[in-house]
């Protein structure tokens, strides 16, 4: 199928119509993967070329129709990405070589799995791959990748010849029979990680929080600047900077507002704590995003950002909440690991090949830690999900 390929260094130009629709018929939507979000991290200058991100979206167009697309970066480093390259750029340097810039298919700052090469058919998936390899090949690029793709994906991009890596994240899943709300839940683990949740709660219950939570246009300008005023300050508490700025923020308030839930945490009816989480309505699905405090008392980080967004999860009827990158703390309290996928190209031909023996021996080392997190998994009866393939 002969398509025209395009490429944009502004989302903002491309139709957010057709763009959404191809994601609403993939396999595995998330919100983050929406036209509007991607344009807001690109219009409030979250990621843009100034910090290291500088847009070339892939639109394949047939007879004026939008066929596949993908949003995709020049990256001059790799921060902001949750799939660790460091390494490889240091053995470029080591050998003289530019590893950067690089080809990125991704969302910045948004390590949630889902659909990142949306396409109308597998030939058109084929041509958009094809095209993002053509591009790196006629920039004179180190590499190109695809960060958290799903399996169909995974396993076009290993066709045409990608590198596969594995990894890890931390979910919870609502299963077959799921809790009927958190105490149920609870009662699903074992005596040690239920007491010790409990306790971790009945701590914050005892420094006198309560919990206001806001849902989509419920959350007001001063709930957001709030917000972000706890987020900023949990940054500058590590000597960081926030990757997203409150431009960014209000644009979500005002284009995507419905998949936003807020939890404010008070004292004696003062806002002290937020933690934001990204919704999927039609997915079931609920996303551990973003968290800030302007005090420090014990367990409420855990309490805001797991167990107030795990009952609210089970009160909805919501299917699955996902805790984000890392953190083997999550396993404790009732999030279990399952497998995430990057695919990887490399120019360089002796590269390519140290890097595919790289991956050949990391991938059952990374296999055998989720056996391992398993066998301490939290729950009376041992739960399975998904775990990387060796």
């Amino acid at each position: 199928m002969p398509c025209e390929v395009r490429i944009d260094n502004d989302p903002g130009c491309l139709p957010a119509q057709a763009w959404n629709a191809l994601l609403a018929a993939s396999p595995q939507p998330t919100p983050f993967m929406r036209l509007e979000y991607l344009q807001a991290l690109h219009a409030s200058g979250s990621a843009g070329p100034a910090s290291g991100w500088t847009p070339q979206f892939f639109t394949l167009w047939h007879a004026r129709e939008l066929v596949a697309a993908c949003p995709a970066y020049l990256k001059e480093h790799s921060y902001g990405e949750y799939v660790f390259d460091w390494a490889w750029a240091e053995a470029y340097a080591r050998h003289g070589l530019a590893y950067y810039p690089k080809l990125l298919v991704a969302v910045p700052f948004t390590p949630v799995p889902g659909s990142r090469l949306l396409a109308r058919d597998a030939s058109a998936r084929q041509a958009l791959i094809l095209a993002l390899r053509r591009h790196a090949e006629a920039l004179g690029l180190s590499s190109a990748h695809v960060l958290f793709p799903t399996v169909d994906e995974q396993q076009a991009l290993a066709d045409a010849g990608w590198l596969t890596r594995s990894g890890l994240q931390f979910h919870w899943e609502a299963g077959p029979e799921p809790p009927d709300g958190f105490d149920a839940f609870l009662a699903s683990l074992q005596r040690d990680k239920r007491k010790k949740i409990q306790q971790e709660q009945r701590r914050v219950r005892d420094a006198g929080v309560r919990y206001r939570v806001r849902l989509g246009s419920e959350i007001t300008q001063e709930d957001w600047d709030f917000f972000y005023r706890c987020y900023r300050q949990t940054y500058a508490e590590h000597r960081s900077t926030p990757y997203l700025s409150r431009d960014f923020f209000r644009r979500m308030a005002d284009t995507m507002a419905r998949h936003w839930l807020l939890f404010i945490a008070e004292r004696e009816g003062q806002p002290l704590a937020c933690s934001l989480i990204g919704l999927d309505p039609e997915q079931r699905t609920a996303y551990g995003r973003y968290w800030g405090s302007l005090a420090d008392i014990s367990c409420l980080h855990f309490d805001a950002c797991y167990y107030q967004p795990l009952a609210w999860c089970m009160a909805q009827g919501y299917r699955r909440f996902e805790g984000g990158a890392q953190g083997e703390h999550k396993l404790a309290r009732g999030l279990l690991p399952i497998a995430t996928r990057s695919a990887h190209w490399l120019a360089h031909p002796d590269f390519h090949t140290a890097v595919a023996d790289y991956l050949d021996r990391e991938r059952p080392a990374i296999a055998g830690y989720a056996e391992t997190l398993r066998a301490h998994q939290p729950f009376k009866q041992a739960r399975s999900d998904e775990t990387p393939a060796p």
